[in-house]
């Protein structure tokens, strides 16, 4: 589990050792179509309508940013956190899914230091997943690479659930499963029927989510709290070496000079992609306005 606000999910812990669930446990749950490498027929009709993103735990309405304030604390120092979750008007074919492309930009002490753009789809049963993401790292400023790199249906991505179309109490799933880059993540909702709190006003029956990483232990612990009708509303820690903390700041909707130039930015990093990661030239060019 990586300490940046992540948004990764699969499927059913039942179901790693074979990455195909006969069916989900906990409620929500959904089944995918088959492996990465898996037709596309079937993904098709799995997402009739896969950039109407309408999950009211995690609504994707274009043109909307939400900025999180907190901090990392490692080797007993905090460090300023700042993280801009930015829903675009552009969509990207993924492993024959359209999907909708967000731009999400990790700032600590102020200072950039990964930008990416991530790929989400709602099924028809209301779950959302990711299809992959492309993170490009900064150094004092400088593009250092985007080793990290990972689609669906490409060098054994395999994207799944981001968020339950109805979090059930108890309901575990792999949250993410991507062996070129080491990345394997679980998760859990443990509590449903929350009170949280953050610098925008506080929200009712949200659900905690705990997310681990089986085998990386030293990471700890990423408490996440989804609040209907807006999203992601707090990041939380326990153990690790390295805890984020995170609360929603505000949610702005962007007017449409402020979308262009989103549009642009991130349109860029989409043609950069392709000359940076042999894995990104699987898919097909963002593209604008296709919902």
């Amino acid at each position: 589990m990586k300490t940046e606000l992540r948004l990764w999910a699969i499927t059913c812990i039942a179901a790693v050792s074979a990455l195909v669930a006969a069916g989900c446990g906990g409620s929500g749950s959904s089944t995918p179509s088959g492996p990465a490498s898996g037709g596309t027929s079937d993904v098709r009709h799995e997402f009739p309508q896969p950039t109407q993103v309408d999950n009211p735990m995690f609504p994707l309405v274009p043109g909307t940013q939400f900025s999180y304030e907190g901090k990392i604390v490692e080797g007993g120092k905090a460090t300023p956190h700042t993280v801009v979750f930015t829903v675009t008007d552009l969509t990207k074919m993924v492993n024959g899914v359209r999907t909708v492309v967000a731009w999400d930009r990790d700032f600590l002490e102020g200072q950039l230091r990964e930008q990416e753009l991530a790929f989400f789809a709602q099924d028809s049963r209301g779950n959302v997943w990711n299809f992959g993401e492309y993170p490009e790292e900064y150094d004092n400023g400088k593009f250092t690479g985007a080793p990290s790199t990972w689609v669906k249906g490409s060098a054994g991505g395999y994207g799944g659930i981001h968020v339950l179309a109805r979090p059930g109490n108890g309901s575990q799933y792999v949250e993410g499963r991507v062996p070129s880059i080491d990345f394997y993540d679980i998760s859990q909702v443990v509590k449903t029927g929350q009170v949280t709190c953050a610098g925008t006003g506080c929200f009712r029956d949200v659900a905690v989510v705990d997310e681990w990483s089986p085998p990386d232990p030293s990471a700890g612990h990423q408490i996440k709290y989804y609040a209907p009708g807006t999203g992601l509303v707090q990041v939380g820690a326990r153990g690790g070496d390295s805890q984020e903390f995170l609360k929603l700041a505000s949610v702005q909707h962007l007017g449409q000079a402020a979308v262009s130039e989103v549009r642009a930015a991130v349109l860029a990093m989409d043609h950069r992609a392709y000359r940076v990661s042999k894995v990104y030239r699987t898919t097909q060019p963002a593209a604008c306005c296709q919902r």
